[in-house]
């Protein structure tokens, strides 16, 4: 560390760029990053941005970072570990900037039979779970929480009239 700088009451420690490099190329090979997450963690180090462009680039080169492959990664996980939808995630993914050929190559990740799957289970359960006599303000209550989760309108509304009249 070269010095330190003093924000408020926390101390943030200025690293050189090879320091930075070594830090930052652990934070990339641990999970999955977008280049917005990695060139703003890279400015917390205090580096300037000539540095940081440079730092970025050789990530890059070297493999540690590949936005296609955080796509990838981004909504596989979300879709299996959050079950959100194609609309959340694609959303999430243009918050990191990036391109739209990557964000279509993450939403690859996401298997269609999976998917419907999902969101009937998604919708079976919920109904179980609300409270509500009226059956079209208990429909619209569900039909909300699915299409908040990021699930195509559409799609939603298909599946919950199949699935009340089971």
């Amino acid at each position: 560390m070269t010095r330190t700088q003093h924000s408020g009451s926390a101390i943030k420690k200025k690293y050189t760029p090879a320091q930075a490099f070594e830090k930052i190329s652990h934070y990339c090979a641990y999970q999955e990053r977008s280049h917005r997450e990695v060139r703003n963690k890279l400015y917390e180090y205090g580096l300037f941005k000539t540095d940081v462009e440079e730092l970025l680039t050789r990530l890059i080169t070297e493999g540690f970072l590949n936005e296609e492959r955080f796509a990838k990664a981004f909504a596989g996980g979300k879709f299996r570990m959050k079950k959100w939808g194609r609309n959340k995630i694609v959303h999430e993914l243009e918050a990191h900037a990036l391109t739209p050929k990557c964000i279509q190559k993450g939403l690859l990740e996401i298997d269609h039979g999976q998917y419907t799957k999902t969101l009937k289970e998604l919708i079976r359960k919920k109904l179980t779970q609300t409270e509500e006599a009226n059956l079209f303000k208990k429909r619209d209550k569900v039909a909300r929480y699915a299409i908040g989760k990021g699930f195509e309108p559409e799609l939603v509304w298909v599946f919950l009239k199949e699935i009340v009249e089971e």
